[in-house]
């Protein structure tokens, strides 16, 4: 079995799995790697699985499977998992289309200060690359995000804004991520559709800029449906 693993009870259906101490694409990438292979493996058995940045949480059926035996067969899978190869784990890409700046983005003009850089500069660095959706919390479709440049790092306010608008894009310290519930025209979070989420943990996100016209008709083609996000595949980091 790999090295560094614990399996601790939580409730009468829980157990979680904890993969190390630190917040790491390899890690991460355990994570997601054990939560798939349980889905496919124990379908009957393993209620819901729950990835965060290093651990995940088992929800089992204890009529369906001992905890002992959930144990058993968890330490088999990771057994596996450290010995064959992950060169076929794939993970999606999602664009996510940003307004910086003016309307949207009030705080953009800080961010840039607090650099030295330019506002154009701040766009280009945060749109540069894809980042790692290591969990979804805090909110229905709020992902924590990895990976984000240090160039652009930023403090939270002194003030904290009392209300955020859905959508908005925010960098707190040296992270970044989006309010699910107005810099994306996109709508993240969706209870009465058959798939919520826009995303899940795992994929990766990679903002791109448009302007105010390209907002609109992005934000209309989402009000009537006929809208759906670009993504494309790629191995995951780590695997």
């Amino acid at each position: 079995m790999m090295q560094n693993i614990r399996m601790l009870k939580a409730g009468e259906q829980g157990l979680i799995v904890e993969f190390g101490t630190e917040i790491d694409p390899v890690i991460n990438a355990q994570v997601h790697r054990l939560a798939k292979t349980l889905k496919v493996e124990l379908p009957e058995q393993v209620l819901d699985v729950v990835p965060t940045y290093r651990s995940l949480m088992v929800f089992f059926d204890p009529l369906a499977i001992s905890r002992e035996t959930l144990q058993e067969n968890i330490a088999k899978y990771l057994n596996d998992l450290g010995t064959t190869s992950a060169a076929s784990d794939t993970a999606r890409i999602i664009s996510i289309p940003v307004s910086y700046g003016g309307e949207f983005g009030p705080d953009l003009e800080f961010v840039a200060k607090h650099n030295s850089i330019t506002e154009d500069e701040v766009v280009a660095i945060h749109t540069s690359m894809p980042y790692l959706v290591y969990m979804l919390g805090f909110a229905p479709g709020f992902p924590y995000l990895g990976g984000m440049s240090e160039r652009i790092a930023t403090p939270r306010l002194a003030s904290p804004r009392v209300k955020i608008p859905a959508g908005s894009v925010g960098i707190a310290g040296k992270q970044t991520g989006i309010y699910p519930w107005e810099s994306t025209p996109l709508t993240l979070f969706d209870p009465l559709a058959e798939n919520p989420f826009v995303f899940a943990a795992g994929d990766y996100l990679q903002f791109t800029a448009i302007k105010m016209d390209e907002y609109v008709a992005l934000k209309e083609q989402v009000a009537s449906g006929n809208y759906a996000p670009v993504a494309r595949n790629v191995a995951r980091e780590g695997a």
